[in-house]
């Protein structure tokens, strides 16, 4: 009897909550391409080292059935990318596997070997095959030689000064996660299966988007681009041309005003989908799906009745429809529509990409047969390989089983509730901790997304699971603004942001209390980004928050439209005008006009190499904040930048630092 329980017991897991370093095991599927005849599903799978903090990744495949999963390279490694050829007998992919420097691949399926094409300075971007095989379309970073007005004299043989100065001319000489920018510009280039050097195409001084090939007995090159001379300035106004190889010629295919992007040619090559929207500079505009004729003629709307942002379009295969996806109410959708604009619903739950927070992030592909290939999302679960066919879904990995088969998670429930300020319906989902019980109360933490303009929904969150570990009820919701709701939902906030937010959110806070499991006196708020400015309105406008942690934050506006790695869009869109014009709306909608009436104890948080919202922002909030008297402290993540992911312990650190300061305040009498 006693070896019989020691058996058991040593086989039986008891599970427990999520822990922070767990971050390091969770695994995840991204780009999942699936082959021509639909038989196969070449996919990357991502994993984490805890050792070196390095996010790898890796190439495998699956019979669409699910049966023969395995990897085609393995390593601590970046290995992303993948794109079948139309024979379904290669693939190329790009990888940093062979030394550190990323080049492209193609894998041969019936020898089993991949073949390194490219050995430049510069990594090539994503791939197009050509029709027939014998080639690969791509673009790549061109450096550029920049001069300069500084006539500085040269130092003396042996000299130690310092580096020379660096002189900036350009409207966009930083970028979040690429720092200050080098000269130089994105190019087309081809390249033949033989490798050797690629043949550059295009030379402007302009970045040019990732060329598909066209149906011209690959003859040409389809892609997207801002050519116009005001590039800098109007940098929405992207065009869809044409690149002819017979004489590397350039046509514009499209002409508004507005981002035309995404294009795809038709099985016959006689059309063209697309997506883009007209440019009327308001805050949040709905992407529309459009196709036309191969010439740029004859442009029709075909998704004008959705109200939803399309993306990601891709011909079916007899050419009588497009599949596409959109968000929608907390969920991603794959979509299909005819030519004559009938929109169905195919699939839901794509998801699952963004490991730390709940923001519905995923992808799909579709073979000639009409099976898709696509990331299935959930509250449970990161990203997982899913297949769907005759409307049907399979989900065939579960990555992350042997992890939550001892960790237990905090159940997710949906929630909607009235806005206090003019009734919208606004929704939300409360995160309750493991082995919740209803008739205690718990602390409760505010999570707000960033963006403004973007969607929380259903889909696994590291950094909120955590929270729920710990002990806290969490709500995290999208309030106006948010997208997935439609353009009048999601541009209700333009030019007032963030008043109206802060009632929505309120009335989400009191929706919860009033199911009578939270402790009123413990609440908490929080929020990245976007995110951050809310939390710092939040506690500008009440006190009934013990403490606050305000993330990557916009604090003073008129400072941020001028120092944000976007100067020409911000102020033009988000505004309408600049600082100078009328500083009076940019100080009314700036968290640190409020920041005389702050209580509550607030942190700010991060990244020192964060472009998108410079840490000078969180930099003024702090400094105010101290010479008011307010308990307050200032987190700096080293080498970060706005997303605060350039590595998994950052992630980690950010979210063990919220919990570190919430949980003080939580102790505290």
């Amino acid at each position: 009897m006693l070896l019989l329980f020691i058996s058991f017991f040593s086989y039986s897991q008891v599970q427990t909550p999520l822990q922070l370093t767990d971050l390091f095991d969770l695994e995840h599927v991204t780009d999942p391409q699936i082959s021509p005849d639909g038989s196969k599903i070449a996919y990357i799978r991502n994993f984490k080292d805890i050792m070196t903090d390095r996010d790898y990744s890796n190439l495998w495949i699956v019979n669409s059935d699910g049966t023969q999963n395995r990897p085609l390279t393995q390593g601590n490694q970046r290995d992303f990318a993948p794109r079948w050829s139309y024979d379904g007998k290669k693939i190329a992919f790009l990888s940093n596997g062979q030394d550190e420097k990323v080049k492209l691949f193609v894998y041969y399926l019936d020898t089993e070997t991949a073949v390194a094409l490219t050995h430049s300075a510069n990594p090539p971007g994503a791939v197009a095959w050509s029709t027939d095989d014998t080639q690969l379309a791509f673009t790549r970073f061109v450096a550029a030689s920049k001069k300069s007005l500084l006539n500085i004299p040269s130092k003396p043989e042996g000299a130690q000064w310092n580096a020379p100065p660096i002189f900036i001319n350009d409207m966009n000489y930083r970028g979040d996660g690429a720092g200050y920018l080098k000269p130089g510009n994105r190019q087309i280039f081809t390249l033949g299966l033989d490798g050797g050097t690629a043949k550059q195409w295009t030379f402007t001084a302009h970045n040019h988007g990732n060329p598909v090939w066209g149906k011209d007995d690959d003859n040409s090159l389809i892609f997207s681009a801002n050519l116009h001379d005001n590039h800098e300035i109007a940098s929405r106004n992207s065009e869809i041309y044409q690149l002819r190889l017979t004489d590397g010629s350039i046509k514009a295919l499209t002409n508004r005003f507005g981002p035309d992007g995404d294009p795809v040619l038709s099985p016959d090559g006689k059309q063209i989908a697309f997506t883009g929207f007209d440019d009327t500079f308001q805050g949040y505009q709905v992407t529309n799906l459009y196709v036309m004729n191969a010439d740029g003629s004859g442009i029709k709307n075909l998704t004008a009745s959705l109200d939803r942002d399309a993306s990601n379009p891709q011909w079916e295969s007899n050419g009588k429809g497009i599949y596409f996806q959109y968000d929608e109410k907390g969920d991603t959708k794959i979509g299909h529509v005819t030519r004559t604009g009938k929109i169905s619903t195919l699939a839901e739950g794509l998801g699952g990409l963004d490991l730390g927070r709940p923001y519905n992030q995923g992808t799909f592909s579709v073979s000639n047969n009409n099976r898709l290939a696509y990331t299935l999302g959930g509250t449970e679960h990161p990203a997982d390989l899913a297949v769907w066919t005759e409307n049907k879904t399979t989900r065939l990995t579960q990555l992350n089983d042997d992890l939550f088969s001892f960790r237990k998670l905090g159940k997710v429930e949906e929630i909607w509730w009235k806005s206090s300020f003019d009734g919208k319906d606004i929704q939300g989902w409360i995160v309750t901790p493991p082995d919740f019980d209803p008739n205690k109360k718990y602390p409760f933490i505010l999570e707000i997304h960033g963006g403004p303009f973007a969607m929380y929904g259903t889909s696994f969150t590291y950094e909120i699971q955590e929270f729920a570990a710990a002990g806290y009820v969490v709500l995290y919701a999208n309030p106006r603004g948010s997208t997935g709701y439609g353009q009048e939902f999601g541009n209700s906030i333009h030019h007032d942001y963030p008043n109206h937010d802060y009632d929505d959110l309120m009335s989400g806070v009191d929706a919860v209390i009033a199911k009578g499991f939270v402790d009123t006196a413990h609440l908490f708020v929080t929020g990245g980004s976007g995110g951050g400015v809310l939390t710092a309105w939040i506690v500008g406008k009440t006190d009934r928050f013990k403490a606050a942690v305000v993330a990557k934050p916009v604090i003073n506006w008129s400072s941020f439209v001028l120092h944000a790695d976007a100067p020409a869009f911000f102020g033009k869109y988000w505004f309408g005008e600049m600082p100078w014009e009328n500083i009076q709306h940019y100080w009314r909608r700036s968290p640190l006009s409020l920041v005389g009436n702050v209580k509550t104890p607030t942190m700010l948080l991060t990244g020192e190499q964060d472009f998108r919202t410079p840490i000078s922002e969180s930099e003024q909030y702090y400094a105010a904040l101290k010479l008011l008297g307010v308990e307050t402290a200032m987190v700096r993540i080293p080498n970060a930048s706005h997303g605060l992911n350039n590595r998994p312990s950052m992630l980690m650190s950010k979210t063990a630092s919220i919990l570190s300061w919430f949980n003080y305040y939580k102790n505290r009498q």
